[in-house]
């Protein structure tokens, strides 16, 4: 679940890293007025993107309870509860202004019926006083809520306080879910997040997992996402992998578009473990503790047209200054790549058109030799690639050869980086070393025992084999350049001659950036 890095030498070490994204733009959505937007410029040249600006500028609820509605009184304690209970699928319920409470016992939240609809007055606040451990739960499908402030509920780490149970259908609009312990939200199949505040939750602003199945056709836009993680997990519990704005398990087809994910402490944007067929467009990610986005064991995505400028600052340094030659990158691309006999949008990741502005180095791929479907290094342990079904076919003698080769890999593969704008002056980051790398690297094979990958094999691969490129892209600013492990540092000329070849049609202007 967590990512692990391993350094080039024999000795493993736990990479907490973290992506921050900050994303903005106005919704496609045609059931609601679109959030406030706000041009963002951008000091690179480049077209500057519009931010949607939620948390300050919420969407104001009906003042008036909607035709056929259940009016529930923020006076009676439990009323929502209660209401909901004794109210037949697919009624709409509207809050009055004020602050709404659950009876003060802390399994006391409110569980739809199919196709029930939450819609909040202006003022509307649902209340857990830091008793009640969930708002909403329960397998119903296709529940709605809107404008509606959800707070100060208190789940428990890796749970979730709207959706608690993953629900599949649900829509949650121009809501505010903030300061809770846990998730503020999770996620279920066919769910729609848009235009919703999630801010200063405790651990994720929002858990897309489900305890069985995959979640599909999840849509994420235009949300903004900020600050949190505030319980500081990965000090708590040190590479835990446990924290971010949101954190993807296991979504095949998501539409990740138009957010603004910023001032996260830690990650901004994370998917991890077996996600696959992901749209990452639109988005400005700034100002996150540590990465912008990690794609971790995952498959199949497009990450276009988004905003990425001053990431990574915070855990960038604190690697630095310990002395570790890692390539800490603001996107990073863990054992994750394309693979054709996955069905998905593409057969590849694609990385284009996108500006990476003062961020704490830029992108880097890397593959954990060490790390393969029942491997002990493996950190999401029970878990296996898409392409074999069961953990155990990936053992000693029947690992060695085809397909279990291949295929009992995550593989950094099939990587396409290209028309991408890489902005980097130094005295704005405040850095004098260490942050200014593009890498395509893993480590050499050690362990297990009966690991078929050992030496350098998997280095080789990722930087020679599979496929990876970086081309037509535009440097400005001191770019170095990482290949194969963390003790080849390359300048432009060295990237793109032999044997690495890579940023063919790309240009560096490396005084221009300071």
């Amino acid at each position: 679940m967590e990512i692990k890095r391993w350094h080039w030498a024999l000795v493993a070490a736990p990479l907490a890293l973290t992506l921050v994204t900050a994303t903005g733009c106005e919704s496609t959505s045609d059931a609601r007025a679109n959030p406030t937007a706000t041009a963002v410029p951008t000091t690179s040249g480049a077209r500057s993107t519009a931010v949607a600006r939620v948390c300050d500028n919420p969407v104001a609820g009906p003042t008036k309870a909607p035709a056929g509605a259940v009016t529930v009184d923020p006076a009676k304690v439990g009323d929502l509860a209660a209401k909901t209970k004794s109210s037949p699928p697919n009624t709409t319920f509207w809050l009055r202004p004020g602050k709404h409470r659950l009876d003060p016992d802390r399994y006391a939240q409110v569980v739809p019926k199919k196709g029930d609809r939450y819609l909040g007055a202006p003022g509307a606040v649902l209340d857990g006083g830091k008793k009640n451990q969930y708002a909403f739960s329960g397998s119903a499908r296709n529940v709605t809520i809107r404008y509606l402030t959800v707070q100060h509920f208190v789940a428990p780490m890796d749970e979730g306080v709207v959706n608690h149970d993953s629900a599949d259908g649900w829509v949650i609009e121009d809501s505010t879910i903030q300061d809770n312990s846990g998730a503020g939200l999770m996620a279920g199949a066919r769910q729609q997040v848009r235009a919703n505040c999630l801010r200063d939750n405790g651990q994720y602003g929002m858990n897309a997992y489900k305890g069985k199945g995959r979640i599909t056709g999840l849509v994420v836009e235009g949300n903004e996402i900020v600050g949190n993680n505030t319980g500081d997990w990965e000090r708590r519990r040190p590479g835990c992998g446990c924290t971010g704005g949101i954190k993807f398990w296991a979504v095949d087809g998501a539409d990740v578009r138009g957010n603004w994910v910023h001032d996260n402490r830690g990650t901004g944007l994370w998917a991890d473990t077996n996600n696959n067929d992901f749209l990452i467009e639109n988005n400005v990610l700034e100002v996150n503790d540590g990465a912008a986005l990690i794609y971790e064991i995952s498959y199949n995505a497009i990450i276009r047209n988004n905003t990425i400028r001053r990431n990574n600052w915070v855990e960038g340094r604190k690697a630095a200054d310990s002395g570790d030659s890692f390539p800490f990158a603001t996107v990073y691309l863990s054992e994750s790549g394309g693979e054709p006999r996955i069905k998905a949008r593409t057969d590849k990741i694609e990385i284009y058109r996108n500006v990476l502005e003062n961020n704490w180095s830029g992108i880097t791929l890397w593959e954990n030799a060490d790390r393969f479907c029942n491997s002990p290094a493996n950190t999401s342990s029970g878990d296996c690639t898409l392409l074999v079904k069961k953990t155990a076919s990936c053992a000693k003698a029947a690992i060695a050869k085809a397909p279990l080769y291949a295929d009992c890999r995550w593989k950094t593969q099939r990587v396409d980086i290209h028309d991408n704008r890489f902005v980097l002056d130094k005295s704005v980051v405040k850095c004098t070393a260490k942050c200014d790398r593009m890498a395509v690297l893993s480590n050499y094979g050690t362990y297990p025992d009966w690991s078929p990958y050992k030496g350098e094999k998997v280095a080789d691969a990722i930087t020679q084999k599979q496929h990876n490129r970086w081309h037509d892209n535009v440097y400005v600013g001191p770019w170095k350049f990482v290949a194969h492990d963390p003790s080849k540092v390359l300048d432009f000329a060295q990237w793109q001659g032999m044997p690495y070849r890579q940023d063919a049609g790309s240009i560096l202007r490396a005084k221009d950036g300071g």
